[in-house]
């Protein structure tokens, strides 16, 4: 049986009792821009060591093609040849868990 599609009038109906309060409106917690920022994996330091050359060997791949040969070539590589991207993130997430320390007792003293 196929679904009934909504017309531009529910659509409408919709937003007007959302905008009325009928139904509870959530709003996401805006970011603190002081916050630390969150360390980056592993994959993520092998993506921006690479996704130069990915684009240069493929000029006409979209940017999620490209983000697909990087995950590709990330699967394929060794724990050996992986080893300095790991060192990388644990660096990195040290680096964060101590700005987050800081920042939390920062924010404790407000």
């Amino acid at each position: 049986m196929p679904r009934a599609t909504k017309t531009a009038e529910s659509k409408r109906t919709r937003r007007s009792k959302a905008e009325d309060g009928d139904r509870a409106h959530r709003s996401r917690r805006k970011k603190d821009a002081n916050a630390p920022q969150r360390p980056l994996s592993a994959y993520m330091f092998y993506s921006q060591d690479n996704r130069e050359r990915v684009k240069k060997e493929n000029p006409d791949v979209s940017f999620g093609e490209i983000g697909k040969i990087l995950g590709r070539e990330w699967s394929e590589l060794s724990e050996p040849d992986k080893a300095p991207y790991m060192k990388k993130a644990e660096r990195d997430k040290r680096r964060y868990e101590a700005e987050k320390a800081h920042y939390d007792a920062r924010e404790g003293d407000e």
